[in-house]
């Protein structure tokens, strides 16, 4: 196998687009996992780049969470900024507009791209790289050239297809929950599926494994979380199903040290619903460890208040990635406390990321299939697994012409 290197690194190499960037105006988007091995910002790197081939770095872009990703929740929005260390203008693509504006447009001629994606469809990365490549088919002249990252669940492909006319911020367009794709190899998927003009090029990586689920983040890499609530493999793995939480009234562990790997609520009894869960639903608790705990949000939902619930253990012995399922086992969660404590009040109410009218667990999972199969009295596990199952076929036959490796 090749030694394995990001797109960021693999860039150095490709001498004739290099070349042909000579005079021309570079911006790059990017955030704190814009990183090489050595952890040297991809700033430095463009920069040296630049002096090397005689073109501008002339703007930084930032995504949700800021462009030194410290913001910490949802609908905290970051100003356009100043970069001390080059003095160069950051643009915010998450404060008073989510869309490129004219002048962001006219500061560059080329856009990198070089942001660390986890695969999933709600978190906003990947809607802000289907905005870029809508705003700029309507310009000539302007290109997007994506720097490939891995997928850290690789070719992990699971949960409910959005469906049309419940497209948002947290979901640009009619895919699964867990999509299974790289940024660049979903950027081609986007622009062929919307006809785009836009010029768009994506830089490979070198010796990236997806259909290695458990290794698909390289182990001689570092993880270096690209937003403050994505801190290491063991929040992104069971992602595509804990992000469903946020449209609930479960704390999502949030203002603790282990965010998006825990769940809980001080009212749930959670004795009976792992009781019903290997009785009920034992498919859904398969390829990971489910470990009752006690946690105490410093912030957030039920902050200050000690909350018992589940931790969702997919690291060692316990990850078996071939049989996880993470949307499957959240949907079973909920599936057995509507089941054994329907008084409870399960879902939140709106906003959620600039949706003000619609429950925020649809505006989630694209729909009200998901929510109405919760609540009803005759729903199975058995239905939404073939659900997924049939959904996930039809996205595979679609996309599997896109991959890169």
């Amino acid at each position: 196998m090749n030694k394995f290197k990001f797109g960021i690194e693999v860039l150095e190499d490709k001498k004739v687009l290099l070349s042909g960037l000579k005079d021309k105006r570079i911006a790059l988007l990017g955030h704190p996992a814009s990183v090489d091995a050595q952890l040297s910002s991809s700033v430095l790197r463009m920069k040296n780049l630049a002096t090397k081939y005689n073109f501008n770095l002339s703007a930084l872009l930032g995504p949700q969470h800021g462009f030194y990703g410290e913001k910490q929740d949802n609908m905290i929005e970051s100003d356009d900024s100043k970069d001390d260390s080059t003095g160069l203008k950051i643009f915010s693509l998450y404060g008073t507009t989510r869309r490129l504006t004219e002048e962001m447009i006219d500061s560059f001629d080329v856009l990198f791209i070089d942001l660390q994606d986890v695969g999933v469809r709600v978190y906003t990365f990947l809607t802000t790289l289907c905005y870029i490549l809508e705003d700029l088919s309507r310009y000539k002249g302007k290109s997007v050239i994506v720097l490939d990252r891995p997928n850290p669940t690789g070719r992990a492909m699971e949960g409910l297809i959005l469906k049309e006319g419940w497209e948002s911020f947290v979901g640009v367009t009619s895919v699964p929950m867990q999509h299974g794709l790289t940024l660049g190899e979903f950027a081609l998927w986007y622009k062929n599926k919307k006809s785009l003009p836009t010029l768009l090029t994506v830089v490979p990586m070198e010796g990236y494994t997806p259909e290695d689920i458990k290794n698909a983040w390289p182990k001689e890499r570092i993880w270096v979380q690209p937003s403050p609530n994505m801190p290491a493999l063991y929040t992104a793995r069971p992602y595509a199903g804990t992000v469903i939480l946020e449209g609930t009234t479960l704390s999502e562990a949030r203002g603790t040290t282990r965010p998006l790997s825990m769940l809980g609520h001080p009212l749930v009894n959670w004795d009976a619903v792992l009781y019903w869960l290997k009785k009920n639903a034992s498919e859904a608790l398969k390829g990971c460890f489910i470990r009752q705990v006690i946690f105490q949000p410093t912030f957030h939902k039920h902050a200050g208040i000690p909350t018992p619930g589940f931790e969702i253990i997919t690291e060692g012995e316990f990850y078996n990635p071939s049989l996880f399922k993470p949307y499957l086992l959240i949907s079973a969660i909920l599936k057995a406390i509507h089941q054994l404590q329907p008084e409870l009040e399960l879902w939140t109410t709106p906003p959620y990321e600039y949706e003000y009218e619609k429950t925020p667990v649809d505006v989630i999972t694209g729909g009200t299939t998901f929510r109405e199969w919760v609540e009803s009295e005759k729903s199975t596990i058995g239905e939404m697994s073939e659900w997924i199952d049939r959904d996930i076929k039809k996205w595979k036959d679609d996309v599997k012409i896109y991959y890169l490796y």
